[in-house]
Parts: C-alpha cells; sequence; structure tokens
C-alpha cells in the first residue's frame, strides 16, 4: 500500500512529483505506541503538526512530544498547531511524559513544546523539568530538546541548557527575506542567537537547527543560511520539503528534486555541519535518532 503526502489546495497545474509517496507502514508497533501515547495524555507534534512520517515513526516507536498543551501564542505561517489563549500548564506532566518514555523503551526522545509568551519564563523550568524525570527514570535515552526562543532570554535558555539534554535544538525554519512573514513572532537573527547561546552555556551538548525549502527562497539565500547557521556553531542540520498543512497556510512555491536535497547536504558537509539530513520528507526530529548516534559515534572516535 503506499500513501501520497497531498497538499490541501495544491496550486492550479503543480500536480505532486512522484517523490512525494512513500510505503504506509502498519503493524502492532505502530498500534501500541499509539496506545501509550494516548495514555500519557501528552501532546505530540507528531499529530498537532500532521508530520508526513507519523506512521513510520510510530512503527519504530519513535516519537516527539509536545508538552505545554497544544496551544500554541504564535502564528506561523507554516505551522498546523492552533492558535489561542492556552490552557494552564499541567504540573503533572513531566511526570507522564517520563512514565511514556520509559514504557516505549525509547532510546532517543524529542521534547518539543508550543510558543508559551504567557508564561513568566516561557515555560522553560516546565522544559527542565521534563529533561531531569526522563533523564532519571531513562538514564540511557537520549534527550533532544526543541523549544521556542524564549525571546532570546538569557535565563530561559540558560534553564534548559543546564538541564543536561544531549541535543539543543531550535529551528531556523526559512531564509531571512521570508523569515518576517513566515515568522512573524520570531526574528532571523534572535534564532541564530539562542544557538550559539546553547553552545556557549554548555558547549558539550550538540546543537541542532532545521530549515524548510519550497518557500520561495533561492538557492544563494539558502546558502546564506547555511552560513547563518555554521557561523552559530550550530552542529547538526536538518533540510525538508515544506508541505502546505491547509489553505490558510503559506502555499508551497516549488517541489524540490530529491536530487537538490543531496547537493544541499553536500554543500552543509562542505560548510563544516557535524551532520546532515537533508530529503523532501526529512523533518527536525525525523530519524533523530541515527543522525545523533552517528555524530556521538564520530565524536568518540575523533
Amino acid at each position: 500500500m503506499e500513501l501520497t503526502i497531498l497538499e490541501s489546495a495544491p496550486a492550479p497545474g503543480r500536480r505532486l512529483p512522484p517523490w512525494l509517496k512513500r510505503p504506509l507502514p502498519a503493524g502492532d508497533v505502530l498500534l501500541q505506541t499509539r496506545e501509550i501515547v494516548a495514555r500519557s495524555g501528552v501532546a505530540t507534534v507528531c499529530e498537532e503538526a500532521r508530520c508526513p512520517n507519523l506512521s513510520e515513526c510510530w512503527s519504530h516507536r519513535h516519537a516527539t512530544f509536545m508538552i505545554l498543551g497544544d496551544i500554541c501564542t504564535r502564528r506561523c505561517g507554516f505551522c498546523a498547531v492552533k492558535t489561542a489563549k492556552p490552557n494552564p500548564v499541567e504540573v503533572d506532566e513531566p511526570e507522564r511524559l517520563a512514565t511514556a518514555t520509559a514504557e516505549l523503551g525509547l532510546k532517543h526522545v524529542v521534547i518539543t513544546a508550543v510558543a508559551r509568551d504567557d508564561l513568566p519564563d516561557e515555560g522553560a523550568g516546565h522544559f527542565a523539568r521534563c529533561v531531569q524525570l526522563i533523564r532519571e527514570s531513562s538514564p540511557d535515552c537520549a534527550i533532544e530538546v526543541l523549544p521556542a526562543d524564549f525571546h532570546g532570554r538569557d535565563e530561559c535558555i540558560r534553564a534548559l541548557s543546564d538541564a543536561g539534554p544531549d541535543i539543543y535544538n531550535h529551528n531556523q525554519e526559512t531564509v531571512r527575506r521570508l523569515s518576517k512573514a513566515i515568522r512573524p513572532a520570531a526574528r532571523y537573527d534572535r534564532s541564530l542567537d539562542v544557538l550559539r547561546k546553547a553552545k556557549e552555556f554548555q558547549p558539550e551538548v550538540f546543537t541542532k537547527s532545521g530549515l524548510m525549502v519550497g518557500l520561495g527562497e533561492t538557492r544563494e539565500e539558502l546558502h546564506e543560511a547555511l552560513v547563518d547557521l555554521r557561523g552559530a556553531d550550530v552542529d547538526i542540520l536538518t533540510v525538508g520539503q515544506y508541505l502546505r498543512p491547509s489553505p490558510a497556510h503559506a502555499p508551497v512555491e516549488r517541489y524540490l528534486h530529491p536530487t537538490e536535497f543531496d547537493e544541499i547536504a553536500e554543500e552543509a558537509r562542505e560548510l563544516g555541519f557535524r551532520a546532515v539530513a537533508s530529503g523532501p520528507f526529512v523533518r527536525s526530529s525525523y530519524n533523530a535518532a541515527e543522525v545523533y548516534e552517528a555524530i556521538e559515534q564520530n565524536r568518540l572516535d575523533g
């Protein structure tokens, strides 16, 4: 059986290319993962952001948990997560997340969150608590965090960095020219500063960032973004095709061919990124465990 990832409202005359097709995984592991995730009561970005990799990842017991609720205080042009006044923080969420991580037997967990600009610390303390409890209950599990920018506040970035994640991930998302339209509440240079500070506060933590392509960026602009991220001492890069969640979101301007993703990956490696994942279906947390294992092994070998 084959699953085609369709744009909700493709532009006239712009049919999806054949490489945006893939097998549809199924089986007991997917159902077990779904059951454990549902029982935890913790949201996943897999579901909330309508990720095209959900079935594949859940079939391999990979999930990206989304803490601090499923309502975001920001409205980005690419994101399917709801925007409204958030609900109160569930104080027992870190415990439930740690339990779900242990039950799934995860060796690598990704924790992301909606932006919580309404909270005094923007959710940094809650994030840190999740990291601490997972570290206690699943000591062999690699922990990757993917927070919003915390408005670049040192105390928030430091609180999460000091909690001891293995990877501090913050997505740049797009090139400088498109950033304001796609991420109106974020700032291109502020995101670079977040990544720079995370590395400065905890030099042993790997930093990671992701870009979407197909939003209308040029190759020159994409090269500039790669140079900027490497200049911020980012270790790991992901590059994937933007797919429009609904007609209300930013349109897809172009579908890049897989060979173009290979070229981008080669360019990024030449710039000095320690690990690169680039492809049509690559997302920030897609194959995160494999990428981390490769870069960790390189560090041990080096």
